[in-house]
């Protein structure tokens, strides 16, 4: 097993999206393969997974941001830093799709500070397809449009929430600029001080 100190790559990985669409759902069967329907994050929460990806040893940090209004400010200093960020919504409410382009990338080219970031459009709780709101060829159409990677999901059946992750990671692999400084040499993830680090406690530590 990979331990905290031995990864060849450290990288930072936001959720972002409306309230109640799934992010901490998503995190939580990715980190501890479990579900639960979550109240909603207040502020800012995050966990930790390491796992192995085309022979490197990865350390994902992933925050999981609240979707409410009142929180975008303190969320905001979040993004920067990041190499990847996933943008879900839920395929059973269409105002969670529309804000995407209304909020949510407009909050991400705004603080982003890597420009080749990857994004990741997820639309999820696909085990509520009879609800279904917003088709798939919608979903593929936005990704193409802005640039994105997509997958729909459903995290209470598991239906590609690993794909997800591994997707959106592999893609930061394959690009050089973003991984300047990521080296575990280069990283204390959880020195005080640093931008971050000292905003939120960590609310679990995966080591699958």
């Amino acid at each position: 097993m990979t331990t905290g100190a031995e990864f060849d790559h450290l990288f930072k990985i936001l959720l972002v999206g409306d309230s109640g669409v799934g992010k901490s759902s998503l995190l939580l069967r990715f980190t501890a393969d479990t579900f639960d329907d979550l109240s909603p994050t207040i502020g800012v929460d995050f966990k930790l997974k390491l796992m192995n990806l085309s022979g490197k040893r990865l350390k994902l940090t992933i925050w999981d941001t609240a979707g409410q209004e009142r929180f975008r400010t303190l969320t905001s200093s979040y993004y920067r830093g990041a190499q990847g960020i996933i943008l879900v919504y839920d395929v059973t409410r269409r105002d969670t799709f529309t804000n995407l382009s209304d909020v949510w990338l407009k909050e991400v080219e705004l603080h982003v500070n890597n420009e080749d970031c990857v994004k990741l459009l997820v639309g999820n709780k696909v085990d509520r397809d009879s609800e279904r709101a917003v088709t798939k060829q919608e979903g593929i159409a936005f990704a193409r449009r802005y640039g994105c990677l997509f997958l729909e999901s459903s995290a209470k059946t598991r239906v590609n929430v690993q794909q997800c992750f591994e997707e959106l990671v592999q893609k930061i692999l394959d690009t050089p600029s973003l991984l300047a400084n990521t080296s575990s040499a280069k990283k204390n993830i959880l020195r005080p001080g640093q931008p971050g680090n000292d905003e939120a406690q960590p609310s679990g530590v995966c080591q699958c």
